[in-house]
C-alpha cells in the first residue's frame, strides 16, 4: 500500500507544473507563493522553540485561532508555524495579526520535499486538525522523535469504511500520532474500532467563539430600510436556488436585498452570469459603491468578509447543503443572533447541527420548494434568543480550556 501511495506521489510530483499552472489560470494558486509547496521558504526560521500546526483549509483554520491566540502568550514558545493547503485559508489567515505566528503553505508529500521541509523549521511538537493525514509526513516525523498530535479529529461513517478496508495500513499510520483528540463521541468510537487506544474526547474545536478576530463594520445604512437575505459560503447551483427565491419574494417584499458569499470567490464571473440570464440587478463588493439603490443581489467576492454581514443581517443560509457538500459552521452566524437556514446535507457538522436542532437554533430545508414555503416566516423573527448564545459561548470555553491544558502538556 505505501508503495502505490509513494508511486501515485511521484506522478503528482512529475505533472505538478502543469498543475499548478492550471490553478494559477483559475485563480487557486497564488503566483508569488506557490515554490512554499515544494519547500523553498521565504519566512525565516528564529531560533528557539517552535510548534507546527497543520489544517486543510479556511474551516479547519479558523478553529484553532483561539488556541492560537492564547498560545501565543506562551513565554518559551518563539514561534508558531500554521501550514495550509488552499489559497483561500492564507487570505483568511492575513486578517489576523499575530506577533509569532506565521503561514506557510503545506508541502508536496514527497519524502525529499518533506525532509527540506523539517530540516529548515525543525518543530518540536506538531499539531494535525481534523482529517490531515499524510502517511510520508507522518512517519518522518515519527522517525525523528517528533511529537505529533491530531486535534479535533474527525472521522465519518464513510470514511470509517475507508480505513476499515485498510486497516493494517490505516492502523499503521494512525498510531504513529502520540495523542488523538476527537471532536465527537461518533469519531471517537471509530478510532476504538480501529484499535486505536491514546485517544480522548476534548470536543468539537468550531464550538470555541472567535469573536474577538477583527472584522471589517458594513456600514449599514447602505443597507437601511432594506430586508436583508443572507447566503454564505454557497457552492455551485444554490446560488441559482437563491436567485429564483428572490424574484419569487420580490413580490411579496419589495425591499428585499439578497447577499451571495460564495464559498470560492473564484466563481464570481459564473454566478453574475447566471444573475444577468435572469435580468436581477447586482452589484460586487469590490466595486465598493456607496449607492445600490435598485440591487437585487450583492455578491461578497472577497476572503473573510462573513462575520460583516452576519453582523447586518437577520436570516442567514449556511451553503454546501443544498447540495451534497457536507454543509458549513453555523455557529457563527448564530453569535450574531441571526436565524440560520440549511439544507439536509450537514454531514461534516452532524454534531453542531444536532444541537441546534434540539435547542430550536435553525431550520432545515429539503430543496428549494421547501425554502420556498419556510424561510418566509424567518424574515419577520428578531434575532435568536441572548440566552442561547450565551450558553454557546460557555460550551466553547469549556472546550478551549480542554485543549489548551493538554496541547500545554505536549508542547512544555
Amino acid at each position: 500500500m505505501r508503495v502505490i501511495y509513494n508511486f501515485l506521489v511521484y506522478i503528482v510530483l512529475i505533472i505538478s507544473p502543469l498543475i499548478i499552472i492550471y490553478r494559477i489560470f483559475k485563480k487557486k494558486e497564488n503566483p508569488k507563493r506557490f515554490l512554499e509547496k515544494f519547500s523553498l521558504q521565504k519566512e525565516k526560521r528564529k531560533v528557539g522553540k517552535l510548534i507546527w500546526f497543520h489544517c486543510s483549509s479556511v474551516g479547519e483554520l479558523l478553529s484553532i485561532i483561539p488556541l492560537i491566540q492564547e498560545l501565543e502568550k506562551t513565554k518559551n514558545l518563539k514561534q508558531i508555524l500554521v501550514t495550509t493547503s488552499t489559497l483561500s485559508s492564507s487570505k483568511i489567515f492575513e486578517k489576523f495579526k499575530f506577533k509569532k505566528t506565521l503561514h506557510q503553505f503545506y508541502p508536496l508529500d514527497n519524502i525529499y520535499i518533506i525532509n527540506n521541509f523539517l530540516n529548515y523549521w525543525k518543530p518540536s511538537s506538531v499539531i494535525f486538525v481534523e482529517s490531515e493525514i499524510w502517511p510520508v509526513m507522518i512517519s518522518e516525523l515519527k522517525k525523528r522523535k517528533i511529537k505529533l498530535v491530531l486535534i479535533n479529529a474527525r472521522m465519518s461513517e464513510k470514511s470509517f469504511r475507508r480505513w476499515s478496508s485498510i486497516k493494517y495500513f490505516g492502523k499503521n499510520i494512525l498510531e504513529k500520532f502520540d495523542y488523538i483528540f476527537p471532536q465527537n463521541k461518533e469519531t471517537f468510537l471509530y478510532f476504538k474500532k480501529l484499535g486505536l487506544k491514546k485517544i480522548k474526547l476534548l470536543g468539537n474545536l468550531k464550538f470555541i467563539d472567535t469573536h474577538n478576530d477583527k472584522f471589517k463594520n458594513i456600514n449599514k445604512k447602505y443597507f437601511r430600510n432594506k430586508t436583508i437575505l443572507c447566503t454564505a459560503s454557497t457552492h455551485y447551483n444554490e446560488e441559482e436556488i437563491f436567485a429564483n427565491l428572490h424574484i419569487k419574494y420580490k413580490k411579496k417584499i419589495p425591499n428585499l436585498i439578497t447577499i451571495i458569499i460564495p464559498r470560492h470567490i473564484e466563481r464570481t464571473n459564473e454566478i453574475a452570469q447566471m444573475l444577468d440570464k435572469k435580468r436581477l440587478r447586482f452589484y460586487r463588493h469590490s466595486e465598493n459603491k456607496k449607492n445600490f439603490k435598485n440591487c437585487d443581489i450583492y455578491i461578497v467576492d472577497s476572503y473573510g468578509e462573513n462575520k460583516s454581514f452576519y453582523k447586518i443581517s437577520n436570516v442567514v443560509f449556511l451553503g454546501g447543503s443544498l447540495v451534497s457538500k457536507g454543509g458549513q459552521n453555523p455557529l457563527e452566524a448564530l453569535r450574531f443572533g441571526c436565524n440560520v437556514l440549511h439544507g439536509n446535507y450537514t454531514f461534516n457538522f452532524k454534531d453542531v447541527y444536532k444541537m441546534l436542532e434540539k435547542e430550536k437554533l435553525s431550520l432545515k430545508v429539503y430543496n428549494g420548494k421547501d425554502l420556498e414555503k419556510k424561510a418566509l416566516s424567518l424574515f419577520n423573527n428578531k434575532k435568536n434568543n441572548y440566552k442561547k448564545v450565551l450558553k454557546l459561548k460557555k460550551i466553547g470555553n469549556v472546550i478551549l480550556k480542554k485543549n489548551l491544558t493538554e496541547l500545554e502538556k505536549i508542547i512544555s
